[in-house]
């Protein structure tokens, strides 16, 4: 009611007393206003200064960890770089192998051309198995390898998701505080509400992957020296092998070379030995045609003398060289055919080592030397 309103009593005029009292009062509660005005600007001053505190401490916390995240982003995806090219280098080393691998089975094929008389394990053939076997278990340990990887790249994809998504929250979190410290509200609501969990499981990711990085380096390097020693290994008892398929063609052919002569020889002595037979077999006739008259005198002369005795005894003496001549023609014609036996059996053996060279020298190591193990 305003004091145009006011209708003062009629009767005896107005209570001054009344009237000073409702003016003390007012002015009492118009004290009390403006001391209560002056305590809701302090407090509203000071709450909006703690308002705008709180939302400038959680901004540049905003900051820190947005910079964080984006450290970590960069992290994984430098690491998953990383982890790509390591991943073709096994493939390639995988590809590589495959490589060594045929040629090796197919020396062993080569070298069961060879003819059955030469068809034997020996140190070649043991160690293009272990090869196959060395090379064999390094394709399925890379072949576990590179699923690893995959797997790997797979967890690093979900993480780098994750800290995308993160880090797209905190920015819209800071554009939201941004906006509250210029609206310069009383209320304020953390929009955080993260409890970073998602930078734990990229810094542990980050970590599996360095792990596995180094891993599969020391893999590498291991299983190149061990394919690159056996390898050396197989070609060195490949060149060994060859060494000695020469130096027992040569000696084949150098006794081969001499058998023509010692056969022209032996030939030689049995035709000799033959027209000496014949000589002697003359004059064994005469001695015995002598002998054979001579009897006929005893029919006359009943008795032995001196030239009858030798005549005997040449006699004798000429039968029992005549058959040691014979028998060392016969034994001449033994040692001939002997000769054409041993010439056969070393064209047939020079033939053996000769296929069994050209497989080892022409075919498995030329195979060999256009297919070189490299460093993984």
């Amino acid at each position: 009611m305003s004091l145009s309103d006011y209708q003062p009593q009629q009767s005896g005029g107005p209570n001054l007393t009344d009237i000073k009292f409702m003016r003390n009062r007012s002015e009492l509660f118009r004290a009390e206003c403006s001391k209560l005005i002056k305590e809701s600007e302090k407090t509203c001053k000071r709450m909006r200064e703690d308002i705008n505190q709180q939302i400038d401490q959680h901004v540049n916390y905003i900051k820190f960890l947005k910079k964080e995240l984006q450290l970590k982003l960069d992290e994984m995806i430098s690491e998953m770089e990383v982890l790509v090219r390591l991943q073709n280098r096994v493939l390639k080393a995988l590809k590589s192998c495959k490589g060594p691998l045929r040629v090796t089975i197919s020396c062993l094929d080569e070298r069961k051309k060879r003819f059955p008389s030469d068809r034997v394990t020996d140190d070649v053939d043991r160690e293009l198995l272990k090869e196959r076997e060395v090379i064999e278990g390094v394709i399925s340990l890379f072949q576990h390898v590179v699923e690893q990887i995959s797997e790997q790249m797979r967890l690093n994809q979900s993480v780098k998701h994750q800290l995308e998504e993160d880090f797209r929250e905190k920015s819209e979190a800071q554009c939201i505080d941004n906006y509250c410290a210029l609206m310069n509200t009383l209320s304020f609501d953390d929009p955080l509400g993260s409890k970073n969990t998602k930078s734990l499981l990229s810094s542990k990711a980050v970590c599996n992957s360095v792990v596995l990085r180094n891993l599969v380096e020391t893999l590498l390097e291991e299983s190149a020296a061990d394919l690159q020693k056996q390898v050396q290994a197989t070609t060195a008892a490949f060149r060994q092998n060859v060494q000695d398929i020469k130096n027992s063609m040569s000696q084949m052919e150098e006794q081969l070379a001499k058998i023509p002569a010692e056969y022209d020889s032996q030939q030689r002595v049995r035709v000799e030995l033959q027209m000496t037979i014949m000589e002697n077999k003359h004059f064994l006739n005469v001695a015995q045609a002598r002998l054979a008259m001579r009897r006929q005198k005893l029919a006359k002369e009943p008795c032995y003398d001196p030239p009858q005795t030798e005549l005997l005894a040449k006699v004798e003496q000429l039968s029992a060289h005549v058959d040691k001549l014979q028998e060392a023609a016969a034994r001449s014609e033994e040692e001939q055919r002997e000769l054409v036996r041993c010439q056969l059996e070393l064209e047939k053996n020079i033939k053996i080592k000769t296929n069994s060279l050209y497989i080892d020298e022409v075919v498995c190591l030329k195979q060999r030397d256009a297919s070189v193990c490299q460093k993984f």
